[in-house]
């Protein structure tokens, strides 16, 4: 296990890490990091990570359902695109267009909403499930590697952090 001396710059690749930045610079420096990382996991499936992060929240969507009680295995609930757009944090109109390119390529499609006819639920196909397991795999793996830099305690300690400053940042 490394634990760095953080009172000195120190540098990653090509990109200095500048020790006097504030907590929310690092938090922006290791998003766009991990953002980076995550382009090379998604691209053998044709995906933007925008893309791909649609797939998971339609594939955690579906888990969530068939986990539900008196969840039919055999039957698909699938995902309004309001709810999809929500989960996303972006406008109908854009999730839209996501789903237009994941339809594209084969791994989701629209079925009626048998409780609202004019509304359309978002499902994975095979293809789908089998790049949502693939991508959640590498992106597992990755914060794993990563991760792997803390000790218990201190990975207990950032996901309790982060949990507080997610809740405080959607307030």
């Amino acid at each position: 296990m490394s634990h760095h001396d953080h009172r000195h710059p120190s540098t990653h690749g090509e990109h200095p890490i500048d020790a006097e930045a504030s907590e929310l610079e690092l938090i922006q420096h290791l998003a766009r990091h991990l953002r980076r990382g995550s382009a090379v996991e998604t691209a053998p499936w044709g995906l933007s990570p925008h893309q791909a992060r649609a797939l998971g929240v339609i594939a955690r969507s579906e888990a969530r359902h068939h986990r539900r009680p008196g969840g039919d295995s055999d039957e698909v609930g699938g995902l309004r695109l309001g709810a999809l757009a929500g989960w996303l944090q972006i406008a109908p109109r854009s999730a839209t267009e996501v789903v237009d390119a994941l339809e594209e390529l084969g791994l989701v499609t629209r079925t009626p909403d048998p409780a609202d006819r004019r509304a359309v639920l978002v499902t994975l196909t095979d293809r789908g499930r089998e790049a949502s397991h693939e991508i959640r795999a590498a992106r597992r793996a990755q914060s794993e590697t990563l991760l792997d830099e803390l000790s218990a305690q201190d990975r207990a300690q950032l996901r309790a952090s982060l949990l507080t400053l997610l809740e405080a940042a959607t307030r």
